[in-house]
């Protein structure tokens, strides 16, 4: 279903996309790049390059594919910068902005937003814009000041459920409970049990291990892995506690997968009710699933629904903007990369979401695939979603390590909920530079 859904997108964007024109002498060549994840993927961001290039006059617009490995990607986007060999244009995660920021490497372009009469940084979900004009030197966010790049995507957490377990299990949609008021914990809990009781190679739910897995649950709770200004680590509350035992309960009883397995892989193959997972699961799930699937958003905890906004923003080479026609041509294109259409591409392959709060936006999302429920993850991102943020007082790869190994020892059964929470900020807040 997939390949042919995906090359029917593809001849629709080769066909409609114009290619560009041989570039002229004097055209300002500037290079952009993306951490594709997959085939297509490259071949859309390469036709989109290419209609760029011939809208803008004067501008010779070159797309390079960078790996499509997390750590790779980052580290040699650095070392490219630290030689003067990186690309003008590039894409980040959000989570990575501080060290950008900190290595001096990628430019503030407050200036050039404030020149330009046609552009309103209210277009974008303002929880990420926050982020992207936080200045570290001043602890403020301010976007006339500071502007480290434009939002190209997000996404927030759902769980995918299979419909013909829920229907074995006799149980009522999570949408529907949602509507009632009556999708929580408990239920939630009860669902997952009750599919579990189907068979003995089939689980209630799986996630993957990692700290907005985690988080979300903590968070839900009321507790999360920082105090509010990121200073000092928060996992030692009650409420951490509390998510703990709910999870512990959950993989004890052997409801949920264990994390030793593949909860993906189980999902595609039908042995899983709900699977935890942003929009990055949506390809996959397209591709593979022979069920009947749909989304539905995360059940509220003891202090209600919440969820996180992954996202992803396009940043420019600080060496780029030296030239004051060359940064204008930048700009220019970066404006192209971010508006509805461009991110529209990228939103019907299924993995990601415009980071436009417009109509318009989240309409061409919701339409990419019109027959699921799409909307558990734009109505998470406009009612409780809160941003990923950078860390930019430590490395949060380094604090994350210690966080999620504990939980991880908790979830096996190898530390107590209590003992967790009574141990686990003695070794976390000297990484924040607290006691």
């Amino acid at each position: 279903m997939l390949k042919r859904f995906a090359a029917s997108l593809l001849l629709l964007v080769l066909v409609g996309l114009t290619i560009a024109p041989a570039a002229a002498q004097d055209d300002i060549a500037i290079t952009w790049r993306t951490r594709p994840d997959s085939q297509l993927e490259r071949q859309i961001y390469a036709a989109l390059s290419d209609s760029i290039d011939a809208r803008l006059n004067g501008i010779s617009l070159t797309y390079e594919a960078g790996s499509d490995q997390t750590l790779s990607y980052r580290e040699t986007l650095l070392n490219q910068l630290d030689e003067g060999t990186a690309p003008d244009i590039f894409w980040i995660r959000g989570i990575d902005l501080a060290a950008f920021v900190r290595a001096g490497v990628i430019a503030n372009l407050s200036e050039l937003a404030a020149d330009d009469v046609d552009f309103d940084v209210d277009v974008f979900y303002p929880q990420l814009i926050d982020q992207l004009a936080y200045d570290p030197e001043t602890d403020t966010s301010d976007p006339s000041a500071t502007l480290w790049g434009l939002p190209r995507d997000v996404s927030s957490l759902a769980l995918y459920l299979n419909l013909e377990l829920f229907e074995q299990a006799g149980l009522d949609n999570p949408t529907e409970l949602l509507e009632r008021g009556a999708w929580n914990w408990d239920a939630f809990a009860e669902a997952a049990s009750a599919i579990t009781d189907l068979a003995d190679d089939v689980y209630g739910f799986g996630m993957s291990t990692g700290w907005a897995n985690w988080g979300l649950w903590f968070s839900e709770a009321g507790g999360g892995y920082f105090n509010a200004d990121r200073t000092q680590c928060a996992l030692d509350s009650d409420a951490v506690n509390t998510a703990l035992k709910f999870l512990d309960d959950l993989y004890e009883s052997e409801t949920a997968a264990p994390l030793s397995t593949d909860s993906e892989q189980l999902f595609l193959m039908g042995k899983l009710g709900m699977f935890l997972n942003d929009r990055d699961g949506t390809p996959n799930t397209l591709a593979q699933a022979l069920f009947r699937w749909d989304y539905a958003e995360v059940p509220a905890g003891p202090e209600g629904q919440s969820n996180w906004i992954f996202w992803g923003a396009y940043v420019v080479n600080a060496d780029s903007l030296k030239d004051p026609d060359r940064a204008e041509a930048i700009w220019r294109v970066l404006k192209e990369l971010t508006n509805v259409e461009s991110q529209s591409l990228s939103a019907a392959l299924g993995a990601t979401i415009p980071s436009r709060t417009g109509d318009d936006a989240v309409s061409a999302f919701l339409a990419a695939i019109p027959d699921k429920n799409s909307a558990a993850f734009t109505n998470a991102l406009a009612n409780y979603a809160v941003a990923e943020a950078p860390l930019w007082n430590s490395s949060f790869e380094a604090y994350d390590a210690i966080a999620n190994q504990g939980v991880m020892r908790v979830i096996n059964g190898d530390l107590t909920p209590d003992a967790f929470t009574e141990s686990i900020c003695a070794d976390l807040n000297p990484l924040l530079g607290g006691d």
